[in-house]
């Protein structure tokens, strides 16, 4: 639409000289739209504790037993304002031994039964292991294609941990391979990585992949990135399904809108009411133990 013609014979003779151009544009256009509508589609759900069964958050402070979030009000948030160092902890431990990923309040209450040093799931001993011998265990389960084991082996590589001299082209790959293998926490890696360089379209993808496949700070992330680039109803697309997932985050963003006059009463009660059903399906005593235990070791009350 970008030319006008005298008549269709005219327009029928320059289609030979842009014909290539249209096609590729309109090819481009139709991914662009298809990925979008996957992007804003309903995440899958997190995968259960295999002992307890209860859904794994992202982060610990995400299934902390408090009152749940008003119009007013997101205890979690301000707990995790207040204790930010515990703010981005993870509420899963992996364990190489068996290629399992056990939530922490699993791993609190095996632990005070007396099994501490144990796998919460295959009961071997984990205790007393150096930094090579758990190194070696994480590449046995990269040799058998498991993208946890390929994600936290980039790490190591990407930060020059457990004896592994620090290699990033490396970490890379094997961030990259993870990601593949459908581990959403590697495309994050790959976010903060290029971010860092400043390959900007690149963490957006890797931070677009990580929503798809239900992270919430990536979709927080991607949030930002739109309201800072003037596309607040984007932005509040990302904060309403990240909310309705247990971001404390996303919620208490929505909430500062919502007093802003920018989101609706109607649109907070409902995304309020699936945070707080998401925070419920989280919560556990055990993980509350297990958080007591971190806040104390930090020096703050419990909660």
């Amino acid at each position: 639409m970008l030319v006008k013609y005298c008549n269709a014979a005219c327009q029928r003779n320059h289609w030979a000289t842009h014909k290539r151009d249209c096609k590729l544009r309109a090819a481009k256009l139709r991914a662009a739209k298809l990925r979008n509508e996957a992007l804003f589609k309903d995440p899958p759900a997190k995968e259960d504790c295999p002992i307890c069964f209860l859904p794994i958050p992202v982060a610990l402070l995400s299934c902390a037993s408090l009152p749940f979030a008003t119009i007013s009000a997101v205890p979690i948030y301000n707990l995790a304002i207040a204790n930010q160092e515990l703010a981005t902890d993870a509420m899963e431990t992996y364990y190489p031994c068996c290629g399992k990923s056990i939530c922490g309040g699993c791993v609190h209450s095996f632990r005070k039964s007396g099994n501490d040093g144990k796998c919460p799931f295959c009961n071997s001993n984990r205790g007393g292991k150096t930094d090579k011998e758990n190194v070696e265990e994480i590449m046995k389960r990269v040799a058998a294609n498991d993208a946890v084991a390929m994600g936290m082996l980039a790490a190591h590589y990407n930060q020059g941990l457990g004896g592994v001299q620090q290699d990033h082209i490396k970490a890379i790959e094997l961030f990259t391979k993870s990601a593949e293998l459908g581990c959403s926490k590697a495309h994050g890696s790959l976010s903060d990585i290029y971010r860092k360089g400043g390959y900007l379209k690149k963490a957006k993808f890797h931070f677009e992949a990580a929503a798809m496949a239900g992270n919430e700070e990536a979709r927080c992330n991607l949030a930002l990135l739109d309201a800072n680039s003037g596309n607040m109803e984007q932005a509040i697309k990302h904060w309403t399904i990240a909310a309705s997932a247990g971001s404390y985050n996303a919620m208490d963003n929505l909430i500062a809108l919502f007093e802003d006059n920018v989101v609706s009463r109607e649109s907070i009660n409902t995304t309020l009411t699936a945070y707080n059903n998401s925070c419920a399906e989280m919560r556990s005593e055990a993980r509350d133990a297990c958080i007591n235990e971190k806040l104390l070791d930090q020096g703050y009350d419990t909660l």
